[in-house]
């Protein structure tokens, strides 16, 4: 602190001054009182005094010691976290499937058999009452604003009909049966037969698209169609300075070299730019103590889907362990593109498989009861045809079983390492059995007494008498059943099979690289976490049955839900939660009402945007389902 000076008034001074002056003298006589004299003039004030100098500061004192910080405050939530918004919805009788967002902001996705007895039509004069391709056109989804308006619950029958959308005009890129002028003369989703060349199914199940760019506004759209047989489409398409979009070219692919396919249903583009489609429910391989042993039984060949596809292989008779795989395109681009079945990833009902972006590590969905959720870890980055198989082994929380609160620590059970070649060759010891080598109580393919005696170590195969199949009976044990039989072997060997319709798997590329390598990859925003998502369409049967590793309450059932598992060093996961569950499910009600049309109704896809937020298709039995955004709180 400065010290303040003391100015010293004039008359004060003078004053001091009369008192100094005074003499020392002795006093003389007194005198006579004289007459008072007259007052003399006020004399002149004297000049003021110069000012003192200024005293030294004194020392500063010590300063006192900091008081503790106070703890910081939590950050608010955003207003729009956690919170579900309608996209859109799709037309009465129809499920949303096939959504996929590309690089440049472009939203597709299908309505999958919608009511034939739709006949509304939108502003483009288009009906839907059959399978139906399509993009949100006008709109870039990557900059969407955070605070968004919503699409209504259709009310007339013309919403009821048509698409509705609070984002964009969604503009049909093709239905089943489209020629595009004679293009395509054989029609958009139909299937041939591989032998006779005629038509065999008129596909309305566009599910999976993959949009493969090939330069600003254009590339090729890869759509599956999930039937028996089963297909995939290439359109060509571009997009004008309007953001309206027109197909330039179209084809259905050539899948002979891989004895044709069934059921493609959901899958995803690879980093490497590939399209992945995924053959679901041609298999059967639920847990029981039995696998297939009448497949070739002329009694079921007329009635069973293995004997419908006598359809694609006729005359040979068919092989069920041909199908049930994920298959790559290996080359879209091409006038005539290459497809690969990658027997490593397993046989089962495949919904979705996912490649991290290490181009090695891979998560895949099991769509089925009593499900398993698998992992595989490719040998080279790229080349899926070699690699290990694993099953996940979940332990559920303690002392909770809510699905919206109940989460699951994951352990990875190894089962076994395999390629293509050397499983291709497995299969087709099981080529050309046909009806005339069944006989009754016995069978040719794989039983459980073999994945038993292989899971147990034995050295042998088991013999026809002791419950074997006839074409490895006795043999040297091999690893066959990691790959043609993959759910029987994970459970045996202790991963957990009660997932329940585990549907899509999805991650978002960018974010995933940034959290887990540290690649920037999204200016303005520094990602410490990423995660993988998985859409479970029913919280039901094996996941609310009171056994097992999974024992969840029945609250939600059918309404479904989505989770997600944090993405570890090597993009591994060990912990799965829930993210966003449907509503209580109401079983006093019927029909769409059983789950509130507000919230979450058996959720299908799932896609990641780069901001971290989350669109979702539901499968459900609303009236009219729909496709959802939601922003996780922590994302």
């Amino acid at each position: 602190m400065k010290h303040n000076k003391t100015k010293m008034s004039a008359l004060a001074l003078s004053i001091l001054i009369a008192l100094t002056a005074c003499s020392d003298g002795d006093d003389g006589a007194q005198g006579p009182a004289g007459a008072a004299g007259t007052n003399g003039v006020d004399g002149i004030n004297g000049t003021d005094g110069t000012n003192g100098t200024d005293g030294t500061d004194g020392t500063d004192g010590t300063d006192g010691t900091d008081g503790t910080d106070g703890t910081d405050g939590t950050d608010g939530i955003d207003g729009s976290a956690g919170k579900l918004t309608r996209l859109a919805t799709v037309p009465t009788g129809a499920e949303v499937t096939g959504i996929f967002l590309s690089d440049e902001g472009d939203l597709f996705f299908n309505a999958q058999h919608p009511s034939d007895s739709n006949t509304m039509t939108d502003s483009a004069g288009k009906a839907f009452n059959t399978g139906t391709v399509g993009v949100l056109a006008g709109v870039n989804f990557n900059s969407l604003p955070e605070t968004l308006v919503e699409s209504p619950v259709p009310i007339s029958e013309q919403e009821r009909q048509t698409v509705m959308s609070a984002y964009g005009q969604y503009q049909v890129l093709g239905q089943t049966g489209d020629t595009y002028n004679g293009q395509l003369p054989k029609g958009l989703g139909h299937i041939y037969s591989m032998v006779s060349d005629e038509l065999i199914l008129e596909n309305d199940m566009p599910d999976f698209n993959g949009f493969i760019q090939t330069g600003v506004g254009k590339g090729y759209l890869f759509t599956n169609w999930e039937m028996f047989p089963g297909g995939m489409s290439r359109m060509a398409i571009e997009k004008d300075n309007k953001g309206t979009w027109s197909v330039t070219d179209s084809m259905m692919l050539d899948f002979d070299s891989v004895h044709g396919t069934a059921a493609n249903c959901f899958g995803s583009v690879t980093p490497w730019n590939t399209p992945l489609t995924s053959e679901e429910w041609i298999v059967n391989s639920k847990v029981t103590t039995t696998t297939h042993p009448d497949w070739n039984n002329p009694a079921v060949m007329n009635s069973s889907i293995i004997g419908y596809m006598w359809q694609l292989t006729a005359p040979d008779a068919p092989n069920p362990y041909r199908y049930g795989y994920i298959a790559e395109v290996q080359d879209p681009t091409a006038a005539d593109p290459k497809v690969v079945k990658h027997y490593a990833l397993g046989r089962f009902e495949h919904e979705n498989a996912t490649v991290m972006p290490d181009g090695k590590t891979v998560y895949l969905s099991q769509d089925d009861t009593g499900g398993v959720l698998f992992k595989f870890v490719a040998d080279t980055p790229e080349d899926l045809s070699a690699g290990t198989l694993y099953g996940a082994k979940l332990v559920q929380d303690a002392g909770q079983n809510d699905p919206a609160t109940t989460g699951f620590n994951v352990s990875w059970v190894e089962l076994g390492h395999g390629d293509n070649a050397t499983i291709e060759a497995w299969i087709a010891d099981f080529d050309g059995i046909g009806t005339d080598q069944f006989v009754e109580g016995e069978t040719s393919y794989m039983t459980m007494a073999d994945v038993e005696a292989w899971a147990n170590g034995d050295a042998n195969y088991p013999t026809t008498a002791n419950g074997g199949g006839k074409v490895t009976a006795g043999q040297t044990m091999d690893d066959r059943v990691v790959f043609l039989e993959s759910r029987q072997a994970a459970r045996l060997k202790g991963a957990t099979a009660e997932w329940r319709k585990l549907e899509g798997i999805s991650i978002n590329t960018k974010r995933a690289q940034e959290a887990v390598e540290g690649v920037n990859t999204i200016d303005g925003e520094d990602i410490k976490d990423a995660y993988v998502y998985l859409a479970i369409a029913d919280i039901d049967n094996t996941l609310t049955d009171g056994e097992g590793d999974i024992q969840l309450s029945n609250r939600v059932k059918d309404c479904g839900g989505v989770y997600r598992a944090k993405l570890e060093e090597n993009y591994n996961i060990s912990r799965i939660e829930p993210l966003v569950m449907g509503s209580t499910y109401r079983s006093s009600l019927s029909g769409a009402a059983r789950c509130d049309v507000n919230q979450l109704s058996q959720p299908d896809n799932v896609i990641v945007m780069d901001d971290g937020r989350i669109i979702i298709g539901e499968d459900g039995f609303q009236e009219n389902n729909t496709l959802w955004l939601y922003e996780p709180v922590n994302k």
